[in-house]
């Protein structure tokens, strides 16, 4: 019988180290959690690549989320009065992922304000309305912790003809969110999902594309009049302190000169515009209403909102 060579010593011990650190890359390969962004990382791409050609100035309004967000092709048309107005949607995203985004997508540019749609793929994939929520109160502190005086607002998720079996769990995550928000401090949540209902209950298809699933011009034009007494003005931040030497000395000696009185029409303009700031605000069908009347300062006050507390991949 032929009797195997036997390695040496050293050979044997250098492929027993060799073999228990691939096992241990293994290990580590299977434990190491997915990088924040690997699923985008053409989409990052490419906002960096906006940001390097134009990086817009801090202080600006900055909407995030799915692809409801993305396709909004008329933004900064519809939300012209902003000083800013920057597009963060990426398609298919989820809360969970607009929290674990958060400092890519939102920190660098500093707003004044972040509206964020988001749960209608959580719901899709099957997570619950109260992961939704949980993922937006997640977002929220994030975003706090280095931004403390920014407004964000919560679009609900929306009534879509595709996902109609999915409406029991939209609502419930938009009541979950709504009554969250309502507790916490410049936080708000802004409701779409009534006024794209019709009589019967159900989603309005006129508001859809052709997919049922995303919408077409006239969602786009309802969500903008239900959005825009939301958006919180430029000059709210930088009223409440003097932002110069000289205007600390005559807010402090009160040397400056007193304003002079607002015109009706500047007052019917700022009560059209400009949503209660530091307080949780939600829009209802009512002031859809009062939205389409015209902007007298009598309509405009009325058209103030309330203070009330099938998974298709673009």
């Amino acid at each position: 019988m032929p009797v195997r060579p036997r390695l040496p010593l050293a050979t044997a011990a250098g492929a027993a180290v060799f073999l228990a650190l691939g096992l241990f890359a293994a290990a580590v390969a299977v434990a190491e959690p997915a990088r924040p962004g690997g699923r985008w990382g053409a989409d990052l791409a490419a906002f960096d690549l906006a940001d390097r050609a134009s990086r817009p100035p801090p202080g600006g309004v900055l909407f995030l989320g799915s692809s409801s967000i993305r396709l909004w092709s008329s933004l900064q048309q519809d939300f012209s009065a902003a000083p800013v107005v920057i597009n963060r949607g990426f398609g298919g995203s989820t809360m969970a992922d607009c929290h674990a985004l958060a400092r890519q997508l939102v920190l660098p540019y500093r707003p004044r304000q972040v509206l964020v749609y988001a749960g209608d793929n959580d719901l899709a994939e099957g997570r619950t309305p109260h992961e939704v929520r949980d993922s937006f109160a997640a977002f929220v502190e994030s975003v706090r912790a280095e931004l403390p005086d920014a407004r964000i607002d919560f679009i609900a998720v929306k009534p879509s003809p595709a996902r109609a079996h999915l409406l029991p769990l939209a609502r419930e995550a938009n009541a979950l969110v709504a009554e969250w928000a309502a507790r916490v401090p410049n936080t708000g949540f802004i409701d779409i999902f009534g006024p794209m209902l019709d009589a019967q209950g159900a989603p309005r298809a006129e508001l859809f594309s052709a997919d049922r699933l995303h919408l077409n011009a006239a969602g786009y034009a309802l969500w903008r009049s239900v959005i825009a007494s939301y958006l919180q003005p430029a000059s709210s931040l930088t009223a409440a302190a003097p932002t110069t030497a000289a205007a600390a000395a005559e807010a402090a000696t009160g040397a400056s000169e007193a304003p002079a009185p607002a015109t009706p029409a500047e007052i019917a303009t700022a009560v059209t515009t400009a949503s209660p700031s530091g307080s949780s605000t939600v829009a209802t069908p009512a002031s859809m209403t009062a939205l389409a009347a015209p902007a007298t300062a009598a309509t405009a006050a009325a058209a103030l909102p309330s203070t009330t507390p099938p998974h298709q991949r673009p």
